[in-house]
Order: structure tokens, then C-alpha cells, then sequence
């Protein structure tokens, strides 16, 4: 059994995190930090677990193996990279860290203490990433030369739920999320656009302020490659009816997935002259396993999850020149990053 602590209840998906650790057979919580010791200490006591006030105490404990992290993005750094001098395997919400030199430490210290850790970037293993890998592998859209990845929702909209909305109020806190929407929900449709396309040239960002909060929430930023192709990626916190939407363009044909139907669409001259006439529906194949199911079987197996880790460091490489783009209001060149 994998002992595992929580490392703070501050992200939203931390109880998700905590229920898959409960329901797997080969996990199990057994303490709990907080760096806000009042809401650690009602979440330990509901859980029925240890509650430590200070995270080296806790890190300290032998009967602990393992961490799952959702403090604020800022301390990313220093918990995940104390978390690893301590010799715990680490699960991780996303990003990992707001700048590719914070990530590329962390990654350091994980390697030197030679712990098992795994970021949380859930869509990587839906159904839909899987076929839309498939499709472009066979060839059947030929060279791609766009990509559209969108979503978005109305978590800052004022509602019955909160005249702010439903998203917790730190969720627009500058300092503790590095960003807003963009860095936030951004990083499902960026992440997949970097999977479908690889990493760009530069980047450019435009980030709207709707609600007028401290970071934004409507944003966009277009990736743009060498070969002339384009990637456009979509986030808001204000929008209630807005499907999570995929679209890809190339020179042999086009591939549509939107969550108001879940239909996998593609056109192609590679399939025939009806395929070349009409949209035709494609298969979803099963679901691979999720995040944290495969962060455990790396813990119990002795493997890595590179694969993993060069997506999520690549998420922060695109979100960094983002950010960057969005408050020069230029075209940001990846290369001009500090590593």
C-alpha cells in the first residue's frame, strides 16, 4: 500500500485528487498539510487523518511515501522540490511551475532523489486525444497547417452560486496562479495543441478582462510555426454555454470534436471520394488509464514518466511566452526563454 499524504485543499481538483487516491486499491491517505492550517485541519478531521502544521514535519514522517500537490502555483517550487529531497514520489496539479527555469529545477531535484513524479494533464488520455493521434499518424489529414483548441466556462460569472461566480475567489489571485484563465483552464487546449503540433516559433497572446479582475479571464494565444502553420488557442471564465471544441486543418483534409455532440468528424481525400463529400463519424477507441492511475504503476514498477514530464514542461515553456506576449503586447520566440 502507498501511503500518501495531501499537500493543501487550495486547487479545485484537490478533492478529485483525494477521492482517486481513496478509491484506488493501492493507495491510501494518511496525512494532510495545509498552508492554511484552519481549512487543513476541518479537511484532516473529515478525512480522519494526521494534520501537520508545518509541511518539513510532515515531509520528515517515514510511514509517508508519497504527495499529491495542489498548493498555490507559486510555491509549486519549493514544496514539490522539498517534497523530493524528502524521498516522496510526487503527483502534481498543473502547471508544474509558471516559468520553465522553476520547472527545470524541480525536475532536477526529482531526479536526484530519484522519486516517481507525474503531472496531472487529464486529456492526454481522454478518447478523443487517442483517435485524433490515430488520424494524424495515418496521414489523413497530410501536412497540418491549423489548429483550434477551445474551452472555456463561466466560473467568474456572477450566479446564484457567488456574485464573483463559482470559482474560488484565489483563483484570481495574480501572485499565487501566475495568470488567469489562460495558465488555468489554458492548459487543456495548450497542452493538446502542443501535442498535435509540437512546439512552436513564437507565441502571441491577448488576454481580456470581462469581469475586471486582477488576472484575465477571456484570453487567446496563436502559435505559430516555421513551416507557416498556426495553432489557436481558446480560455474564459465567461462563457455558460461555450462546448470544448477541436479543430484541425490540413492539406489532405479536416477533423472536428466538440463536446455539444461528442461526434469525432473528419473529412479527408485520403479516404475516398465519400469521405471527400460528406463528414464521416469516427470510432472513439477505450480510454487509457488516468494520471494518477499511471503515477502509481510508475511508483510500483520502477519507470518514468517522461512522456509526461516533456508535455508538462512544454505547457510551462508555451504558458511563460504567453504571458510574456500578453503584457508586451509582441510575438514571443520560445528560444528567447530563460531556462
Amino acid at each position: 500500500m502507498i501511503r500518501v499524504a495531501m499537500l493543501s485543499f487550495w486547487h479545485v481538483h484537490a478533492k478529485d485528487y483525494a477521492r482517486q487516491a481513496v478509491e484506488h486499491p493501492d493507495t491510501e491517505i494518511v496525512a494532510l498539510w495545509d498552508e492554511l492550517p484552519e481549512r487543513g485541519r476541518k479537511e484532516s478531521e473529515d478525512r480522519g487523518v494526521r494534520f501537520y502544521e508545518n509541511l518539513n514535519e510532515l515531509l520528515a514522517q517515514p510511514d509517508i511515501d508519497a504527495v499529491i500537490v495542489d498548493t498555490p502555483t507559486n510555491i509549486h517550487r519549493d514544496v514539490i522540490i522539498a517534497a523530493a529531497k524528502a524521498g516522496k514520489h510526487i503527483f502534481t496539479e498543473k502547471v508544474v511551475a509558471t516559468t520553465i527555469k522553476e520547472c527545470n529545477e524541480i525536475v532536477a531535484a526529482v531526479e536526484e532523489a530519484g522519486v516517481k513524479l507525474t503531472v496531472s494533464l487529464p486529456r492526454l488520455n481522454f478518447n478523443y486525444t487517442l483517435a485524433i493521434q490515430d488520424i494524424i499518424n495515418k496521414g489523413l489529414l497530410g501536412e497540418l497547417t491549423l489548429v483550434r483548441t477551445r474551452l472555456s466556462h463561466n466560473g467568474a460569472l456572477p450566479s446564484d452560486r457567488g456574485p464573483d461566480g463559482w470559482l474560488p475567489s484565489h483563483f484570481y489571485n495574480k501572485e499565487q496562479c501566475g495568470g488567469g484563465a489562460m495558465i488555468d483552464l489554458g492548459c487543456h487546449p495548450m497542452y493538446l495543441a502542443r501535442l498535435f503540433m509540437g512546439l512552436p516559433e513564437s507565441v502571441t497572446a491577448n488576454y481580456g478582462y470581462v469581469t475586471g479582475k486582477e488576472v484575465e479571464d477571456n484570453a487567446i494565444s496563436v502559435l505559430r510555426y516555421s513551416s507557416g502553420a498556426l495553432a489557436v488557442i481558446e480560455a474564459g471564465f465567461v462563457n455558460p454555454f461555450s462546448p470544448f471544441v477541436i479543430e484541425l486543418h490540413g492539406t489532405e483534409g479536416s477533423l472536428l470534436f466538440s463536446t455539444h455532440d461528442n461526434k469525432l468528424l473528419v473529412r479527408s481525400s485520403k479516404l475516398g471520394e465519400e469521405a471527400k463529400k460528406e463528414w464521416q463519424a469516427q470510432e472513439l477507441p477505450e480510454e487509457r488509464e488516468s494520471a494518477f492511475h499511471q503515477w502509481v504503476a510508475h511508483i510500483q514498477n520502477g519507470t518514468i514518466a517522461s512522456e509526461n514530464i516533456q508535455y508538462a514542461l512544454d505547457l510551462t515553456r508555451l504558458m511563460e511566452a504567453s504571458n510574456a506576449s500578453a503584457r508586451s503586447g509582441a510575438a514571443f520566440k520560445l528560444s528567447d526563454l530563460s531556462e
